[in-house]
């Protein structure tokens, strides 16, 4: 019998822990093999060294390696907001300070500059997909794809006018057109993300709808975010603004819920009878003082959470470490139940969770054979994080995005030594300073 001769792969990833997400639980000792942009294996290391002889190796003995992260929901762009606004609730933050300022500066080059310091801070924190909410798709696209980061993004919709569009059917038109032009680029996608029930009326709805069957497109939106929101459309409806989106026809296995902080038993019933997702915001919602989700009573009926940062002029950071720790703490002082949201429901919520509720769980999200080959080492050898019992616990309880060193997209290192490779970091700071003199 001939001698097995190992097989060529470009990467070869070996770390002291392997943290896969699915299935569950920690592997020492192994080496993620990555082929064409797709994870090959997650091996033994002397089975790899065996089957497997790689173009490129890289080792990493003091790191835990697992799926990149996913931000579920944020408005990428708007970082060059970052802190304008502090302090204020959220209907006058919006209306007093966010939507004038936005009317003044908000255009294409705007929306690419926001996007690509976005895009860097996501990735130095582990973040290699989010599902972005904001004017000039377009403009954001090109900002991911000089980033190498993966992204969905929002065809924002709105019944009042703005620098982008006149109408609902404005806005449609325009952010059908980018993604027609950038539907084939194999790291973006593309939802209808209406702003929110009260920003949007029935018959605006109703063409999201049909556009959203006709294109097989998912449907995103803020809802129920503060008792405000929920009062007025009780008062003018006689319906909570998800009982009135169902009626619609917009909820679904494609209809993603951002924030659902003011929900009832019949809310939490239609979401998890409708087979929808939701998106946790939690350090935005309390920021803003909306309140905090119900998490808990989600994940009892078996509605899929994902964990998301919103945009960084609400929020400041756009860091899913400290939303899973946020969210774990929060779950449980809010239940009286330590239990509740354990880390490694975190690690999933902020991993594989928010891949399927961007659709895209069958691509990413896990270290499994056959997904895109999206991953994150970090580093815990240093004082924070030492004495070591257990990784995944630490990833969510002791860890922070600072402890990120490395990151791959689709087997592409996109950040190294903590540095994103693809972006000019001098000349993008300078861009910011920049706007933040425009916009003082």
């Amino acid at each position: 019998m001939s001698e097995r001769i190992p097989s060529p792969v470009d990467l070869r990833i070996d770390a002291r822990w392997m943290i896969p997400v699915e299935p569950a639980g920690v592997l020492a000792g192994h080496a993620l093999i990555v082929d064409g942009g797709r994870i090959v294996a997650l091996v033994p290391a002397d089975e790899a060294d065996r089957s497997y002889t790689p173009r490129s190796r890289v080792t990493l003995p003091d790191h835990a390696l697992l799926p990149g992260l996913v931000n579920a929901h944020t408005h990428a762009a708007m970082t060059l907001m970052r802190g304008i606004a502090d302090d204020v609730p959220l209907r006058a933050w919006l209306e007093q300070h966010i939507w004038p300022r936005e009317g003044r500066f908000v255009a294409e080059d705007y929306v690419h500059d926001g996007t690509l310091l976005a895009a860097s801070e996501m990735l130095r924190g582990g973040i290699t997909c989010c599902n972005d909410m904001y004017f000039y798709p377009d403009a954001a696209a090109r900002a991911y794809e000089q980033a190498g980061m993966r992204a969905m993004l929002g065809v924002p919709i709105l019944d009042f006018p703005t620098s982008y569009a006149a109408d609902a059917e404005g806005y449609l038109q325009r952010g059908l057109e980018a993604r027609d032009a950038w539907k084939h680029f194999p790291r973006l996608s593309f939802a209808l993300a209406p702003h929110a029930p009260y920003t949007v009326g029935d018959a605006s709805w109703a063409s999201v709808v049909t556009y959203a069957r006709q294109l097989d497109l998912p449907i995103q939106t803020h809802v129920g975010e503060t008792r405000h929101e929920v009062a007025e459309a009780r008062a003018a409806t006689g319906e909570s603004p998800l009982g009135r989106l169902d009626r619609l026809g917009a909820t679904g296995p494609g209809f993603i819920a951002i924030h659902a902080v003011h929900v009832d038993a019949d809310d939490i019933d239609l979401l998890a009878a409708q087979g929808c997702h939701v998106v946790h915001c939690p350090t935005s919602n309390m920021k803003l003082a909306s309140g905090v989700a119900p998490i808990a009573a989600f994940l009892e009926r078996n509605v899929n959470v994902a964990l998301g940062t919103d945009g960084a002029a609400s929020n400041n950071r756009l860091d899913l470490f400290s939303e899973m720790r946020l969210a774990s703490l929060l779950a449980k002082v809010t239940t009286g139940d330590a239990g509740a949201l354990p880390a490694a429901r975190m690690l999933r919520m902020a991993t594989l969770d928010g891949a399927a509720a961007l659709g895209l769980d069958g691509e990413i999200g896990s270290l499994t054979a056959g997904k895109q080959a999206d991953v994150v080492a970090v580093r815990l050898a240093d004082i924070e994080t030492i004495p070591l019992y257990d990784p995944v616990s630490h990833l969510v309880h002791a860890a922070g995005r600072e402890l990120v060193t490395d990151v791959w997209v689709a087997g592409t290192r996109v950040v190294d030594d903590r540095m994103p490779v693809r972006i000019d970091m001098p000349a993008l700071a300078s861009r910011a300073r920049a706007w933040q003199q425009r916009m003082a």
